[in-house]
């Protein structure tokens, strides 16, 4: 039995041991054919760090990580065996999230945490004018439909803010790594918080063809997210421009179903392909817990801006089963007397299973 299908999910699940998928025999349901060769599984490892955005950039949105597993296309979310038992368990209880009547869709699961502080490493006090320090621990489930040249993405993302995401232990065990000096205001972080954002995008894309040899195609994009964790709307719009362009939906490791997690028709092409990327994206902002600080607690929190607009570009080199990305991103002004603009950059490698 062919078990790659199986085993995106089933590390994020921790059921690699189960029993069941090591013993049971062939069957005529079991995930293998056009499937997995139009879009096999895929695991994708991120790391984002403002100092990739050059020198004293050591601020704001510091350091975040996101391991990500890619399922191969599915027949559907909660009776396809390319998908484990306990995923299609929890997708019976999932639903309302998940999207209808496309011609392809698929399943991610990712983990992931973002570290956030203050400008001044050295202070000890409570730095009232810069932004709160704050680490985020999530775990995202996303739902992906395709139809064409479109695309309806819906992620939920639950997890925890505060001293149990392990902010603070992480930075200072990479600073130790690096001898760079540590932060000294962690005693000052957000509170434990559990949150939530549930997320929804919709996306086109022209030409919607890839073309086989130079091309270009643009993918735009609109939707918006609600909870503790972060509310917005948002709109914007991804360009790129190389050699055998990917069958997916963007490149920028940063949008919800870009980097080689949408569906694809084709797979990818034979040999080396590569292109550059550039992208961009508008918020109105309701909600930042990491600017507005605790829901339901008193805590540290400074005036954000209702406006916040990102533009970033990169390259993308492909060849067989791997995959690498590089991008920076520049961020307008996220609140009030906020002295740097963000600057930070991304870095993300890919293989498909």
């Amino acid at each position: 039995m062919d078990i790659r299908p199986w085993l995106p999910l089933a590390l994020a699940l921790a059921l690699a041991g189960n029993d069941d998928a090591h013993a049971a025999p062939p069957r005529p349901d079991t995930c293998t054919g056009s499937a997995l060769r139009d879009h096999p599984p895929a695991v994708n490892f991120r790391v984002d760090n403002d100092l990739f955005g050059g020198a004293h950039q050591d601020q704001g949105y510091t350091n975040g990580a996101l391991l990500t597993f890619v399922s191969p296309n599915l027949v559907d979310y909660t009776d396809d065996p390319c998908l484990p038992a306990p995923a299609r368990w929890i997708n019976r209880h999932l639903e309302r999230l998940q999207p209808g009547g496309f011609e392809q869709q698929n399943m991610i699961f990712s983990i992931g945490q973002g570290l956030f502080t203050p400008t001044d490493s050295t202070r000890t006090d409570l730095i009232e004018d810069d932004r709160p320090y704050a680490g985020v621990l999530l775990a995202n489930f996303g739902y992906n439909a395709r139809k064409g040249d479109r695309l309806r993405t819906t992620q939920l993302a639950v997890g925890m803010v505060g001293p149990s995401a392990q902010g603070r232990q992480v930075q200072d065990a990479v600073h130790s790594v690096l001898h760079d000096e540590k932060f000294m205001g962690w005693k000052h972080q957000l509170h434990d918080e559990p949150v939530f954002r549930l997320l929804h995008e919709r996306m086109r894309r022209w030409p919607a063809n890839a073309p086989g040899g130079w091309g270009w195609d643009a993918i735009s994009h609109w939707g918006g997210a609600v909870g503790n964790l972060a509310t917005y709307a948002n709109a914007g719009a991804e360009v790129r421009l190389g050699w055998k362009l990917p069958d997916d939906f963007g490149s920028s490791p940063m949008r919800p179903a870009g980097e080689n997690t949408a569906p694809t028709r084709d797979g990818r092409a034979p040999g080396w392909s590569t292109h550059l990327f550039m992208t961009t994206d508008a918020r109105w902002v309701l909600r930042d817990i990491t600017l507005d600080g605790n829901t339901f607690r008193h805590s540290h929190s400074v005036d954000k801006r209702p406006l916040v607009a990102d533009i970033g570009y990169g390259v993308a080199v492909m060849r067989g089963k791997w995959k690498f990305a590089l991008a920076r991103y520049h961020r307008t002004r996220e609140f009030e007397g906020q002295k740097e603009r963000p600057l930070f950059g991304s870095f993300t490698i890919s293989r498909t299973l």
